[in-house]
């Protein structure tokens, strides 16, 4: 597959009414961006995001490294939620950032933005690879070395939703088939811009005056259409299989629609709970946001304390939420990106924690996160995939 990149247009972009900001520091767009490192198990990728004094421009500086674990580059990125103006007269034409850098011949700068989508982050994380993860448009982009603010401008025809969320390649092109573009509905409707340093390593820096639309010609693509696929092989090849039995058939919130990214042929909670080629990796950040699950809706439906169970045995792991309320567990795992749990939510006599390795399995040896402390104390960040089991009739 053929990667579409970025034109870049060598020279300064005059303000005019045709134009629609989207991001800007002079006070007519104000967004807050949030910086987030390479979460995968393992990541090393660090990076931040900043405002300069007198306000005038945003700063995304950082570095991409390997996952040891993978051997390949991670990633960092800056991420703006919010209500941003409607796109859709601009269609046809392009995204055109005001940036410069220090860092011109880093080849890994990538723009998104998500749209169609009630889980901008989950289809963030996603690229269309998972079930109900379309939604997030991503494009490449390079940025020309110069000491000034330079205009470089990315067709919306070179952006696509459907792209690895392990390297931030397209999968499909918008130019092969249309299912993949911006629509004229789907510019209507963003609400999450995102800057990404993926893919490539290398130091990060990169200076950001203003993003905005500009409109163009083009006749209005058909709207996509998005299902899911659902799988019933639960069961690892024996070689890989870390497991002490088949995962559930009957799964809570919905976890049982998934298959593996890495291992197609195997549904996402064998994969991620079972198979010993999959330790270093973990679920699709955000997961527990996606459409078809939203993890906070069933538990404040639900009310009071929520149990969850292994996923393979059915033992009890995690009470939550314990000496805290729903909203603060809510935001620890929004700040993560998985199920985040603190000491007094933990069923200690099942949940084995290796604190040198961060290893964290259940007492029937199913795989279930990792234990990542913050400047708050311990913490349990686990895939929902393994721990949304039934119980057993004596747990």
């Amino acid at each position: 597959m053929h990667r579409t990149y970025a034109t870049i247009a060598l020279c300064f972009v005059a303000a005019s009414t045709a134009e629609l900001t989207l991001i800007s520091w002079d006070g007519s767009s104000p967004h807050t961006f949030v910086e987030l490192n390479d979460p995968v198990m393992g990541g090393k990728s660090t990076g931040t995001w900043s405002v300069d004094t007198a306000g005038k421009y945003g700063t995304f500086d950082g570095e991409v490294v390997d996952v040891p674990s993978l051997s390949a580059p991670g990633f960092i990125k800056a991420s703006s939620d919010g209500s941003f103006p409607d796109l859709s007269p601009a269609f046809g034409g392009s995204i055109v950032l005001m940036v410069r850098s220090t860092t011109p011949d880093y080849k890994g700068f990538r723009m998104a933005f998500a749209s169609g989508t009630v889980a901008p982050s989950y289809a963030c994380s996603g690229g269309g690879s998972i079930p109900f993860s379309r939604g997030c448009f991503k494009a490449s982009f390079t940025v020309p070395a110069s000491d000034a603010f330079t205009a470089v401008t990315i067709p919306f025809t070179s952006f696509s939703d459907m792209w690895s969320p392990a390297t931030g390649e397209h999968t499909k092109e918008c130019s092969d088939d249309k299912e993949v573009c911006p629509t004229t509905k789907i510019l209507q409707g963003i609400k999450r811009i995102e800057l990404w340093a993926e893919g490539a390593k290398g130091k990060v820096h990169l200076e950001v005056e203003k993003i905005f639309a500009q409109p163009g010609s083009v006749t209005p693509l058909q709207e996509e259409s998005v299902s899911a696929v659902a799988t019933t092989n639960r069961k690892v090849p024996a070689a890989f299989d870390g497991c002490s039995g088949m995962v559930q058939d009957n799964l809570k919130f919905n976890i049982g629609t998934r298959n593996a990214t890495y291992f197609p042929e195997e549904s996402m909670a064998a994969a991620v709970c079972c198979d010993t080629r999959m330790l270093s990796l973990a679920e699709t950040q955000f997961l527990f946001s996606a459409p078809d699950i939203q993890l906070f809706s069933v538990l404040e439906k639900a009310s009071g304390v929520t149990t969850f169970y292994d996923s393979v045995c059915g033992v009890p792991l995690f009470r939550a939420p314990m000496n805290r309320t729903l909203k603060e567990f809510e935001a620890d795992t929004n700040e993560h990106g998985w199920p985040s749990f603190r000491p007094a939510e933990v069923v200690g006599e099942h949940v084995m924690t290796n604190k040198s390795s961060g290893s964290v399995t259940s007492s029937c040896g199913t795989h279930l996160g990792s234990f990542l402390p913050d400047k708050q104390g311990a913490r349990w960040c686990m895939d929902l995939s393994c721990i949304s089991g039934q119980p057993l009739k004596s747990a």
